[in-house]
């Protein structure tokens, strides 16, 4: 209950009675009738004495004036109850609740849906303009508990008799009318002094206030505030009713009421204003903005003229609560006005003709407070966030307001891009440079800042053709109209480097990141925290292009001087060491780059928090460490709490989110648990098709990991099928020679390889040779990998020659490009010793494999899958050597470590065995 009790509720017992009567024969009850005539008190009552008979039923309120208050409402809900998936942005909050609220074994409730006034939220009209509009708000009725289920209760307030009938399934409501003249006189005792009560006074007031409970209460503070008697302020009202006409609103009429008869809300509210604007002046100007606000949870952000709130505020604040114009919500931080308050104000201000001047008061202060979309910001901008999109409905006055409008649109944007909505970011993005652009021109600062926001979220969304031709369009710009040297010029360049660095082409990424650095360093200095951003992205460009010593060395310098400049727990040096351990993972370095992750997240968990986002970023690249170390269950359960904690962060649908499902998909592919990698995998590519496209760069490699599930399973057909659906994709997308087409391309060569369709596999992987030596260079260590995969083709031919001489060359280049103790350099000598076995060449054969097998101990560890697969093929070789005694105890050990890493049904632990067995 977001209220609490007012313990002077006086009256109403009938239709209480009638409340305890209806939910015993039904499930679904409304209470209409006009604002402030106490509908909401009723039911907070009703609610309090419903929890001191059943304290075991949960009660449930949701403001339903507007869809966003009632979405987050049922987002309140979701977090008191924890319901999975609650976080997730994208995941139908209401959906998930009513799915809860609708579950018998979740037991009995209670439901108050408050001010469920406008129909078109819950009974929208459908038709050929907006049926298919994705803006059109979502039909609210379908997210209410059916009334058909026997455990909870729902009780509605409205204004609209008709909707309060069509929502408790064509009962008519409980007809709340105003107090009878006993109750209201009861209500004023308790609320005038008794030194100032008169009671033939309060009952000629009581006359004029027409019994209704809001106006009642309203000048009882009135009067308390201005320790006015009855008399008096009863003779105030009188000298108003000339102005009586005009400070009535058709849609606040009682229609059982004669016409001519105004409403007395209006005119107590109408004093109230009057008054407050002669004595606080301040008071009157906080209550006119905050009527252009949502009505619910204002921020004091939005209230106080400086850092704090002052003395004259916090009176202003006091005094709009003593009026029973604002009420402060219990975490005593924000505040409330009843949507008839916001509604009088708004007119008793048109009377003035100020109503415009207080509309550009409340955009303005929006585009002032709201902050851009930073994580740092995420709190406040959830705060603004209704606030926001409250001053966005109402209409621009002039090109200032649309620029306002705008601003807000431009750091919304932002803010969705932050969050993953990328439809939403796109949007607003786009709305807010029109904007700027008509009003301002192309060239103006704030049009590029919209433009550059505009490439990024391009990019983000893997439209890099438009994330290019925005982004070289923002970068001229600035260097006609701001100079090649201005920050926002370099940051244009920056973002440009990042757009080709999505497409593969990391030559022309290197080029303008270096160029960035050098102006840099020349016009901040090289200790410049903006000169090491970019050193750093440079480096993340080496190592791209699988120049790992570079990136080391770059990455290592910049971390030396940020150390210096910002300090060692800093998050921007963080980071920086988060970046050198992914180049330790790409270069084997597995040990350091493990030493590295562990000592980053323990800093970050102090400094950032356990499950700041990037404290979890550094946690999944630690859980990606383990997985290259073999240590499965170690990068599972890590994986595991990285997934949840980002679900709950970020939400479910988030890409980074995604992101951390794949890669635990891929340890459960690594342990042989098919079925759960596959079931993963699924979810994956299915949810990435939802949130990002069906083309997005990361929707394709979700496609492509559940390929190679399908691959390590013998489905080649699947995989086939998969491959060649992503290859086409990418070919349209990224373009036919884009690494990461080349990189599908090579997948499909393997299939092909698997299910022996070794021509076709040998002309692929050809292919996929020569197009990544002419787009990466030679000795890239992918073009490395597709020249052994092509040797490993030749094997499976039996052409021997060929794949020893290719095998050989790709041997030496990684000894000289990757080192002698790489990973990769591994795997080719391995493959060189198992074409030395294939020539009968088996003492050359075993040299390899001894050389192998040690230096793996040595670098991965004894137990790691890699070595054990050493094991494996010297176990082989000394037994073809009839050395069958040093082949079984070596392949004893392989068989005892693979049941205990990875379990005895895994392929490579029963094929182990088989040979074992036959030995």
């Amino acid at each position: 209950m977001p209220f609490v009790r007012d313990y002077k509720f006086v009256g109403r017992e009938d239709i209480l009675d009638q409340i305890e009567e209806r939910l015993h024969g039904g499930h679904r009850i409304s209470l209409a009738g006009i604002g402030g005539v106490g509908k909401s008190q009723i039911a907070i009552e009703y609610a309090y004495r419903f929890h001191k008979q059943h304290e075991e039923i949960q009660i449930f309120w949701v403001y339903a004036a507007n869809q966003a208050r009632f979405e987050q409402a049922y987002a309140e809900i979701a977090e008191k109850l924890n319901i999975p998936r609650r976080d997730d942005p994208k995941v139908n909050q209401k959906k998930i609740v009513l799915d809860w609220l609708s579950d018998k074994s979740h037991g009995h409730w209670l439901m108050i849906l408050d001010s469920a006034d406008d129909r078109s939220l819950f009974f929208p009209e459908i038709n050929a303009d907006t049926s298919h509009d994705s803006s059109t708000p979502s039909c609210l009725s379908d997210y209410l508990p059916p009334s058909s289920i026997e455990h909870g209760s729902l009780v509605i307030t409205t204004r609209n008799k008709k909707l309060g009938m069509d929502l408790a399934d064509g009962e008519d409501p409980i007809d709340v009318q105003p107090f009878t003249p006993a109750e209201a006189e009861l209500l004023l005792e308790s609320k005038v002094a008794t030194a100032y009560w008169d009671a033939e006074a309060g009952r000629d007031l009581l006359k004029v206030l027409c019994y209704i409970p809001l106006a009642i209460t309203q000048a009882a503070a009135f009067m308390k505030q201005n320790t006015m008697s009855l008399k008096k302020y009863r003779k105030a009202l009188s000298h108003s009713d000339s102005n009586l006409a005009g400070y009535l609103s058709t849609d606040l009429l009682d229609p059982r009421r004669p016409r001519v008869t105004p409403s007395s809300v209006f005119l107590t509210w109408k004093l109230s204003f009057d008054q407050i604007r002669k004595e606080e002046p301040r008071a009157a100007d906080m209550l006119s903005l905050m009527s252009f606000l949502d009505g619910q949870a204002i921020p004091e952000i939005l209230l106080r003229r400086g850092e704090y709130l002052d003395v004259k505020d916090t009176n202003a604040i006091g005094t709009l609560q003593a009026f029973s114009l604002i009420t402060v919500e219990r975490d005593d931080e924000t505040y409330s006005m009843h949507r008839l308050v916001q509604l009088a104000t708004q007119t008793w201000l048109g009377l003035q003709k100020s109503r415009d001047r207080w509309q550009e008061e409340a955009l303005e202060l929006l585009s002032n407070e709201l902050p851009t979309g930073d994580y740092k910001n995420k709190k406040i901008c959830n705060a603004l966030l209704p606030h926001a999109t409250t001053v966005l409905r109402y209409p621009a006055l002039s090109d200032s307001s649309l620029l306002r409008h705008a601003a807000i649109m431009h750091n919304l944007a932002w803010f969705d891009l932050m969050q993953g909505k990328y439809e939403s970011a796109h949007k607003r993005c786009k709305e807010s440079y029109t904007e700027r652009r008509r009003i301002l021109g192309l060239d103006d600062p704030h049009t590029l800042g919209s433009l550059g926001l505009l490439a990024s979220t391009y990019g983000s969304q893997g439209r890099w053709k438009e994330a290019e031709e925005l982004g070289i369009q923002v970068m001229e710009a600035r260097k006609r109209v701001l100079g090649a040297e201005h920050p926002d010029t370099l940051t244009s360049m920056a973002n440009l480097a990042w757009v080709y660095g999505g497409q593969g082409r990391w030559k022309e990424a290197e080029e303008l990141g270096v160029q960035v650095v050098e102006t840099k360093r020349r016009v901040f200095g090289v200790v410049h925290s903006s000169t090491l951003t970019s050193m750093a992205n440079l480096a993340s460009t080496y190592r791209d292009q699988g120049r790992w010593k570079e990136a080391e060395e770059l990455e290592a310098q910049v971390i030396e001087t940020k150390k210096k400049v910002l300090g060692v727990e800093h998050p921007s040096t963080l980071t920086t060491i988060g970046n050198l351990a992914l180049t330790y993972q790409h270069q084997g370095r597995w040990k350091e780059a493990r030493e590295l992750g562990v000592e980053v997240i323990e800093i970050k968990k102090r400094v950032l928090g356990a499950e700041h986002p990037d404290t979890l970023t550094s946690m999944a690249n630690l859980a990606l460490t383990y997985r290259n170390q073999g240590q499965l269950n170690d990068a599972k359960e890590l994986g595991v709490q990285v997934m949840e904690a980002r679900k709950r962060v970020l939400g479910a649908e988030h890409p980074d989110t995604l992101t951390t499902m794949a890669n635990l998909a891929s340890t459960y592919r690594d342990q042989g648990r098919w079925t759960e990698a596959e079931e993963l995998e699924v979810k994956v590519t299915e949810m990435g098709k939802r949130v990002l496209g069906g083309e997005h760069p990361d929707t394709l490699a979700s496609i492509s990991n559940l390929a190679l599930t399908y691959w390590n399973q013998g489905r080649w057909k699947e995989a086939e099928e998969l491959g060649v659906e992503v290859i086409e994709i990418k070919k349209r997308v990224l373009g036919a020679e884009h690494p990461d087409t080349l990189t599908s391309m090579a997948n499909l060569a393997l299939t092909y390889r698997n299910q022996g369709q070794l021509n076709d596999a040998k002309e692929l992987g050809v292919q996929v040779m020569e197009a990544r030596k002419r787009v990466l260079g030679e000795e890239h260590p992918d073009t490395l990998t597709s020249m052994a995969n092509l040797a490993l083709t030749f094997w499976n031919q039996r052409q021997l020659d060929n794949a020893k001489e290719l095998g050989v060359q790709v041997v030496e280049t990684r000894k000289r490009v990757l080192g002698v103790e790489h990973p990769d350099t591994l795997t080719s000598i391995a493959n060189l010793a198992l074409t030395y076995w294939d020539q009968g060449r088996l003492d050359e054969a075993e040299v390899l494999e001894v050389q192998v097998m040690e230096t793996r101990k040595r670098v991965l560890g004894a137990e790691h899958p890699e070595t054990l697969a050493s094991m494996n093929n010297l176990a082989h070789t000394l037994y073809t050597q009839s050395r069958t005694k040093e082949a079984i105890q070596l392949m004893e050990h392989v068989v005892k470590s693979f049941k205990a890493m990875i379990g005895a049904n895994h392929p490579k632990t029963v094929t182990a065995s088989t040979s074992l067995n036959a030995w």
